[in-house]
């Protein structure tokens, strides 16, 4: 397993590499000079600005290099670790970055968990008792809320919920009170949950519908094999058979399913930050494009990518904790 885990670290290389090409160039083709853009917000701040103070920009930032040094440059700089500075901050993309991740990080992980602890359990609970009245009505439910666009889920909880026309019941901006910083640990830590409840919500639902429908389909599929059969004819109470015998392998797809979901949720949550005026990831991505950041937007994009590849290797590993039949390296 470790010989394993080295080769798909060593592969992860080119693989980015070959991602940071066709990334640098779409970005690159986009319409929108970062350099004017940027002198065009400074002219409330500085009269007469002339052409050469946008080519003088331009110098600064190395945009006016032809586009494969742009790149050759740019990577120099990542191989040690350094993603430059930022157009639209005027700061070091990682000082930036220091600010941003936890707070994404914070959001994911807490999403990726809920979802993950509620979905198992609806789905090996609707494959127990397939066609029940309770399994076609937790069926219409999760199909409806799979088809739900978040932002309008959004919405309408800032408006029914939020303060809007109806109840006031969480807050909607940010992650902290004003004063939270006075309050004690456990002050602060309920304050941080109670902003964390309409956010996570939204970031979790469409998850769990799509993940609770795989568990049930992959149970179902299990517990019709010749080997769960044996187990109930030889007398096994149906909670053992279904939780010892047949939950390890039908974890298999929704383990398969972590590959995405943790790249798309840590980078993919534009939208909600957004909306409820969070400073992670996602909202600072949305500021970037905006901004034709290009040093920004690719620092993100690696981010992205890696959380991808590491997604993929994580569920590969998972693979042999749930099914120790399952082997990457040729036994002995």
């Amino acid at each position: 397993m470790t010989t394993y885990i080295i080769k798909r670290i060593l592969l992860m290389i080119p693989t980015i590499f070959g991602i940071t090409i066709v990334a640098f160039l779409i970005i690159h083709l986009a319409p929108g000079d970062p350099a004017a853009m940027k002198a065009r917000a400074a002219e409330g701040l500085m009269e007469g600005l002339t052409e050469e103070a946008i080519q003088k920009t331009r110098e600064l930032y190395g945009l006016d290099k032809p586009l494969y040094e742009q790149y050759w440059l740019w990577l120099k700089r990542i191989a040690t670790l350094d993603f430059g500075d930022s157009i639209k901050f005027n700061r070091p993309i990682w000082d930036v970055l220091k600010e941003r991740i936890p707070v994404s990080l914070k959001l994911a992980l807490t999403a990726i968990i809920l979802a993950y602890l509620i979905s198992i359990p609806l789905g090996i609970y609707s494959a127990s008792h397939q066609y029940t009245r309770l399994d076609r009505t937790m069926t219409l439910v999760l199909f409806i809320m799979y088809s739900l666009p978040s932002f309008w889920v959004a919405t309408m909880l800032i408006v029914f919920l939020g303060g809007g026309d109806f109840l006031d019941l969480f807050p909607v901006f940010g992650l902290q009170s004003i004063g939270a910083a006075n309050m004690s640990f456990w002050g602060r830590f309920w304050d941080t949950a109670w902003h964390l409840v309409l956010p996570v919500f939204c970031m979790t639902y469409a998850s769990l519908a799509v993940l609770s429908r795989y568990m049930r389909t992959s149970m179902l599929e299990v517990i019709r094999q010749d080997y769960i059969t044996t187990a109930r004819a030889k007398g096994l109470a149906e909670g053992k058979v279904i939780y010892k015998h047949a939950l390890r392998n039908s974890l298999i797809p929704i383990i398969t399913l972590l590959s995405g979901i943790l790249p798309a949720v840590v980078g993919g949550s534009i939208i909600i930050e957004t909306i409820f005026t969070i400073p992670g990831m996602g909202r600072l991505a949305w500021e970037a494009i905006l901004a034709r950041d290009y040093p920004l937007i690719m620092a993100e994009l690696i981010i992205v990518s890696f959380l991808t590849l590491f997604g993929i290797l994580l569920s590969d590993i998972l693979y042999s904790v749930v099914d120790p039949r399952i082997a990457f390296e040729r036994k002995g």
